[in-house]
């Protein structure tokens, strides 16, 4: 081959090459993408069921649980190194229902739990798009059966509120970095209704402060009827003021966690939340926990109820849970507190009702 032939396979190489080093470059830079999920089943039994028509007893009921200790969902990921400290970051989130194949445990959107993107650095984190509210977060973090879908502060939160400020849609939020401990967040969610700003409108904050083994949240909320967000399958915009405030302490393999939460909604009710237990992990394999809650309407104390529930968790590996629990609830007066988010037991007759749930959870 003669000297120009070479010099042309030398400049066609060079091309070839820079533009595969720019290819390389750019994925460097586009960062990472997860896919994550939980795949939760259980069977679950529960000495009473209230009929949504007659509001009586339809007498005990046994089922293929879906969700029994955290929501079944798949979620997809991604952050991205803009340099300098600068990050950014999206998360597509969506609950499934294991006994159907459906959607679930999110507001009835493909991904109805999260769908959003945001920047975080320095300045701390902003995020634009559907995610949790502030008071929700707060709310999570003070529970003492860490949220689980029985017999936990979640079944007061979904029964009282449904998913409002859990999956909140047109919402934007800011976290502060943390700074000795403390740290503070705040979220508007913007009804999107043309000529009425005040439609589906929400507001949260919270602040959080860690130190050591203990943690204090306290956190409000307050949301109108309305918006776009209104047409969810779901309700998510229960017109509703909340307030909440918990403390947790970590004693070595001991954690207590006690924690008072208010819903209240304008002439229907206002119902406050008093909470509290512990977990304790046996072994690093075995853990147990237990909470009780009491409900009482500030409207009419005569409708007030109590829940308590214990659970164990027995990890067969670091992603695979085997898990039991147990929950009694009472219920006086108009109140019908269940011992579950899901269908048919969220929502109990008065007098008393126990349930059993064993089931398995597996994380990827």
């Amino acid at each position: 081959m003669s000297i120009r032939g070479n010099w042309w396979l030398l400049c066609r190489v060079g091309v070839v090459g820079g533009f595969l080093g720019g290819v390389g470059g750019l994925a460097h830079a586009q960062g990472s993408v997860t896919l994550y999920g939980i795949v939760d089943t259980g069977i679950l039994y529960t000495s009473k069921t209230l009929n949504a028509q007659t509001g009586g007893n339809s007498g005990r009921q046994f089922s293929l649980l879906d969700s029994g200790l955290s929501g079944s969902r798949f979620g997809i990921k991604g952050v991205e190194d803009l340099g300098s400290g600068l990050r950014a970051a999206f998360d597509l989130e969506s609950g499934i229902n294991t006994t159907n194949g459906g959607l679930a445990n999110s507001n009835g959107n493909l991904f109805g739990r999260q769908a959003w993107v945001g920047l975080s650095g320095g300045f701390g984190s902003v995020k634009a798009g559907v995610q949790y509210s502030p008071f929700a977060l707060a709310a999570i973090d003070s529970d003492a059966r860490d949220i689980s879908y029985f017999g936990s502060g979640a079944v007061n939160y979904i029964a009282n509120v449904y998913t409002t400020g859990l999956f909140g849609s047109n919402a934007i939020s800011y976290t502060s970095p943390v700074i000795a401990g403390l740290q503070a967040s705040a979220m508007l969610a913007l009804g999107g209704q043309a000529g009425n700003f005040q439609a589906g409108r929400q507001y949260s904050a919270r602040l959080n402060y860690n130190l050591s083994g203990l943690s204090v949240n306290a956190a409000l909320f307050s949301g109108n009827a309305g918006g776009t967000a209104a047409t969810t399958p779901v309700p998510s915009t229960v017109a509703f003021t909340g307030r909440m405030i918990g403390a947790g302490y970590k004693f070595g393999s001991l954690t207590v966690k006690a924690s008072f939460t208010n819903y209240k909604l304008a002439g229907s009710f206002d119902n406050r939340v008093y909470g509290g237990g512990f977990s304790y992990a046996i072994s690093s394999v075995l853990d147990v926990d237990a909470g009780v809650w009491f409900t009482s309407d500030g409207n009419d104390t005569t409708n007030h109820s109590i829940m308590a529930a214990a659970g164990t968790k027995y990890y067969l590996s670091k992603r695979t849970t085997l898990y039991g629990q147990v929950g009694v609830v009472n219920n006086h007066g108009n109140m019908n507190s269940g011992l579950s988010i899901n269908d048919g037991v969220l929502h109990e007759v008065a007098g008393t009702t126990t349930g059993v749930n064993v089931g398995i959870r597996h994380t990827f």
